[in-house]
């Protein structure tokens, strides 16, 4: 595990912490790719107005670390205000298509199903109504503009409801209980807490920096920063704890670069009692398109809600990892610093658009950075977070790192 340090030791602190990117890409387009690594890391909005620091007794980073993993809330309900700012250009929807075309690829087609519905998290301000009951019921609400959209697991049951077009997706969840931990779709400030505690390691500073006050509750504040800054773009990541349940309330990832929090989700409103089981009840409305899961399997579309709680455990070392890891992806450095490469399989750099509408590959490029280097050509597409770098001969190379650290992954190889 980790270091962690005492308050005291917090001048010396900074933070490193990164998780590899599980992506297989022979089908991705770059800004698709940078998207998709956002998306993993939704979860941080902005942040809530605390109402007043509480006093609380002392407690030291890794018993707040211990806290959090211990915690056994598996009933709730709530709701969490979500806002992402990832820099990223206005396409006039054309990020969403290209989204949507990715998903595609091997999804279903239907505005209800989960995988394309939720990429709409990526920018923005969101609020979502959240309820769970133990590990096999949950609900995901997203409150739209004069619309609503549900996704919703009862037992083996995984129902996605758009009410704007009156449309259903149906699903079922895994039964060997691995498979469903890998869809699930981050819901809670916990659940984005778990995957940046799992990226702790020696390159990460921790410290416990206060007390604060969210949705009614008092809580610890968590502060996550790399040790050595130099190639992330990650500043630091905050996580209000509440003290009773040992519970993330919220989470803030704030940008090496200064300014507004990247992503920042919290609770505005919570309660741990057990939700009334209608909840989780769903019948598809009359008149309704429903669409089925293909070939009836759990595949990589059957997502669902992600339960409360979760076991916190640190990963292997990055550097370990010289080899390619799943699906053909190999991670290049270390902590915060590392990234993910992989090869398309492609050649000739950005693709050209085959549904008629014009010079796909044109207009992507003038979104990117044009570099070069020992490994030739390429560009660089970039969020205030995750930045991917396409060469010409097919290869990318993504991570929360800066353009340069990308060009030099490309130049060694490692």
């Amino acid at each position: 595990m980790a270091p962690y340090e005492s308050d005291d030791s917090r001048d010396a602190a900074e933070a490193d912490g990164r998780h590899s990117v599980r992506r297989k890409a022979a089908r991705y387009v770059v800004p698709v790719a940078v998207v998709g690594v956002a998306a993993a890391t939704i979860g941080l909005v902005p942040a809530l107005a605390d109402s007043g620091d509480p006093h609380l007794p002392k407690i030291t980073a890794q018993q707040l670390i211990e806290k959090i993993a211990k915690s056994d809330v598996e009933r709730l309900s709530g709701t969490v205000k979500i806002t992402t700012d990832l820099g990223l250009p206005n396409l006039g929807g054309l990020e969403s298509s290209l989204a949507s075309g990715a998903v595609k690829g091997g999804g279903d087609g239907s505005s209800a199903d989960p995988t394309s519905k939720l990429t709409g998290l990526i920018s923005g301000t969101h609020t979502l109504r959240v309820a769970a009951d133990g590990p096999d019921r949950q609900k995901l609400s997203l409150i739209e503009s004069a619309a609503e959209y549900n996704l919703i697991h009862n037992g083996k049951d995984i129902w996605g409801y758009d009410s704007k077009s009156n449309e259903v997706y149906h699903g079922t969840a895994a039964q060997d209980g691995t498979e469903g931990k890998d869809r699930k779709v981050p819901a809670t400030p916990k659940d984005f807490a778990d995957e940046a505690l799992k990226s702790v390691d020696d390159t990460t500073s921790v410290t416990v920096d206060g007390t604060a006050q969210v949705a009614g509750r008092d809580a610890y504040k968590l502060v996550i920063e790399p040790k050595h800054a130099s190639g992330t773009t990650v500043g630091a990541i905050s996580i209000a704890v509440d003290s009773k349940t040992g519970m993330p309330l919220k989470f803030t990832l704030t940008p090496a670069s200064g300014g507004a929090a990247v992503v920042d989700a919290g609770f505005t409103q919570v309660s741990f009692a057990a939700p009334a089981a209608s909840t989780f009840d769903f019948t598809p409305p009359k008149g309704a398109k429903i669409t089925e899961e293909k070939d009836g399997k759990a595949g990589e579309h059957g997502l669902k809600p992600g339960a409360p709680h979760q076991d916190v455990t640190p990963p292997k070392d990055f550097s370990q990892d010289k080899g390619l890891g799943k699906d053909g992806v190999k991670v290049i450095g270390k902590g915060w610093n590392s990234i993910a490469a992989f090869d398309t399989g492609g050649k000739g750099g950005l693709p050209a658009s085959h549904s008629g509408s014009g010079d796909l590959s044109g207009f992507l490029g003038s979104l990117g950075d044009h570099v070069s280097g020992k490994f030739g050509k390429g560009t660089v597409f970039s969020t205030r977070l995750v930045n991917a770098l396409m060469t010409d001969d097919g290869k990318v190379y993504v991570g929360a790192v800066t353009k340069d650290a990308l060009v030099k992954a490309a130049n060694t190889g490692r």
